[in-house]
């Protein structure tokens, strides 16, 4: 196992047909019986538009915003992923059918503030006073139906993506424990079923979970809700074990951006914050047209 990122897949990128198939359902949802306001007041004819931030931030969309148009109209992109936005700056220049640009106009700005609010969010917590290689990793507390472009967007602010979904790795909580009537069932069937390259994470919130999880041969632990002292004692408990360089810890629960520099500097590799998706605001674009 890598300890950089527990080496989950990182959602850098989206693929266009998976982008299309969601914009079409969120398409779906608005033109329940298609476009009034446009139908009775706009004449047939093209028009242009441009995509304008009307705050600072970091763009994120380039595999996004193209497909929010159909493929009448015309996007041309100013900015690429990761970079920072000022004021006034145009994003992109939209040019079409009229009735598309406007019919669309909802769609496209609601997804693009959202994940440059994102991006932006992502990138301001990466600035803190934070080690060298300590990694700031995303939840699965996403948006239904996001949570790829939700992650993608972590990801373009340079944070970095936990696991995708159940799926993905093997995070054992407080609740399978108790489903499984202990601690050493639950590791037990799990190892008893793992493929070459997986590994276990266990969720602890106490060191005298942490101290039998190592008895067991965890190798990746999240510290749940433990403040930065506890932590760094837990720390000093692994690294002290055999092997225990090599064990992953993350820390997680109560941890925001005024509270990373002290979790950063208590030895743990990481730290995983819901925040990052669910504590962003969307960031001010508008289409404007000409």
């Amino acid at each position: 196992m890598s300890k950089s990122v527990h080496a989950y897949p990182q959602i850098s990128h989206l693929d266009p047909a998976y982008v299309l198939g969601k914009i079409s359902e969120f398409r779906a949802e608005d033109f329940t019986n298609g476009d009034l306001t446009t139908t009775l007041t706009v004449t047939s004819g093209n028009g242009s538009a441009d995509i304008i931030s009307k705050s600072d931030g970091i763009f994120c969309g380039v595999d996004v915003l193209p497909y929010c148009f159909p493929e009448t109209c015309r996007v041309d992109l100013s900015v690429s992923d990761g970079m920072e936005l000022t004021v006034g700056m145009t994003l992109a220049h939209i040019a079409g059918p009229t009735d598309a640009l406007l019919a669309n106009e909802r769609l496209a700005l609601n997804l693009i503030q959202h994940l440059c609010g994102i991006a932006a969010h992502a990138r301001s917590i990466i600035s803190k006073n934070i080690p060298e290689g300590f990694k700031v990793l995303d939840t699965r507390k996403t948006t239904p139906g996001l949570r790829m472009f939700e992650k993608y967007a972590v990801a373009v602010g340079g944070a970095a993506n936990h696991r995708l979904d159940l799926s993905t790795g093997i995070l054992i909580k407080d609740n399978h424990i108790q489903s499984a009537g202990s601690l050493e069932n639950a590791v037990s069937q799990a190892k008893a079923s793992l493929s070459n390259g997986s590994w276990i994470e266990l969720e602890v919130d106490t060191i005298e979970q942490l101290q039998a999880g190592l008895d067991l041969g965890i190798t990746a632990f999240l510290l749940d809700n433990m403040n930065p002292e506890t932590v760094k004692h837990a720390v000093s408990i692994v690294r002290r074990r055999d092997k225990g360089q090599s064990i992953f810890l993350e820390a997680s629960g109560g941890i925001n951006p005024e509270t990373i520099e002290e979790f950063a500097a208590t030895g743990i590799d990481a730290v995983s914050m819901s925040s990052l998706t669910f504590g962003s605001s969307p960031l001010d674009i508008s289409m404007d047209f000409h």
